[in-house]
């Protein structure tokens, strides 16, 4: 049995601080924020919206379904298990706030399929969207790591916190990823 989302929200301010390390690629002008605490590191690392019009259009999506996912603030997330014991995720427990309004869930790849369904996406491009995605749910053990994009409805250049949540040795642990900013458009 999971918890609920007011008990998550207790837990987060109740959790050890975490350290946000922004940093920006000289090169590519794109930022990273990376946390380390209690046995997990959370790296974001923000994908503009040309390189995910790009990235799905090569694999199928038409300009228009491309477009509604590089509509959103895009990011590719690394979770690494940096421990001495197991530790499971399941994104559905994560939330992200932004400026006084509530939590909200990350967008899962069940929504997304309901929304590439609609759009009449061809199988094919589905498969390798969700092939790209962070899973929904994995176990760690220790030096395991994994990544995958995730989705943040959010302004091109918006902030937001991100709480991620995880469980090791039978507790429920969370962190933040402060001040994450969304990928403005390319100029």
């Amino acid at each position: 049995m999971h918890r609920s989302a007011l008990t998550l929200l207790l837990t987060w301010s109740a959790s050890a601080p975490a350290l946000t390390e922004p940093q920006v690629d000289a090169e590519t002008g794109l930022s990273t924020w990376q946390t380390e605490t209690r046995g997990i590191q959370v790296r974001l690392t923000q994908i503009g919206p040309d390189q995910a019009r790009a990235f799905y259009q090569a694999r199928g999506f038409a300009a228009e379904a491309a477009e509604h996912y590089a509509r959103e603030c895009v990011f590719m997330t690394v979770v690494r298990n940096i421990g001495d014991a197991p530790i499971e995720h399941r994104l559905a427990d994560w939330r992200y706030t932004l400026p006084q309004q509530p939590p909200r869930p990350v967008r899962s790849k069940t929504e997304w399929a309901r929304i590439w369904q609609r759009l009449d996406v061809p199988a094919p491009a589905r498969i390798a969207f969700t092939w790209a995605q962070f899973p929904s749910t994995q176990t760690f053990a220790p030096g395991d790591w994994n990544q995958g994009m995730t989705t943040y409805t959010v302004p091109r250049g918006g902030r937001f916190d991100l709480h991620f949540v995880w469980r090791s040795g039978g507790r429920t642990l969370s962190g933040t990823l402060e001040e994450v900013q969304c990928a403005s458009e390319a100029r």
